[in-house]
């Protein structure tokens, strides 16, 4: 995430340290890897209460978006819970899971979507997915239609890389930073 924030002249530090993370303008929760990890990773270093608390823009991405949710399949993990909804597993036989790339993205809503065109394409790798709800504001469709993006007060989080999604997003995390 650090490339591509730096592609777009944006300098940014990486960092758990909670005073640095709540003098941010805005916060990137950039997600790689396993549910149940990446929370005890944020207990451990007691981000867990600390991102619920923030008031900047924060953006959940992949992993991070799905953590944002109050609880996953994924080994049945308790999420953070800002956003009341379970992720789900793809259950499946007639398609490849994990999904892995392009699909495009469409009923574009909230300033994060802001000069995007319907059905523009962004790269995804998962297993897991957060199911279309209030908070959707971008739907994709792999197995079945869910929510590629959702968006809640001043949570925002994406289920496909933003750093890996070409201009499209280049565009969402310019979006993002002007916030």
């Amino acid at each position: 995430m650090l490339y591509a924030l730096e592609r777009i002249g944006v300098e940014a530090i990486v960092s758990d340290n909670h005073e640095e993370i709540l003098a941010a303008d805005k916060v990137i929760f950039p997600g790689v890897g396993e549910a149940s990890s990446a929370m005890n990773s944020l207990k451990e270093n007691r981000l867990d209460e600390l991102i619920k608390t923030l008031k900047q823009p924060v953006l959940g991405i992949c992993v991070g978006m799905q953590l944002l949710c109050k609880y996953s399949e994924e080994n049945n993990t308790v999420c953070l819970g800002v956003f009341d909804e379970s992720v789900k597993r793809f259950d499946c036989t007639s398609f490849k899971v994990p999904q892995i790339g392009w699909n495009n993205i469409y009923d574009l809503k909230s300033p994060l979507m802001k000069g995007l065109d319907e059905n523009s394409f962004c790269y995804f790798v998962h297993s897991y997915y957060v199911p279309l709800q209030q908070y959707s504001i971008a739907t994709t469709n792999y197995v079945q239609p869910y929510a590629a993006a959702i968006h809640k007060d001043n949570f925002y989080g994406v289920q496909f890389h933003a750093e890996k999604s070409a201009t499209v997003g280049e565009q969402i995390v310019r979006n993002f930073i002007q916030l």
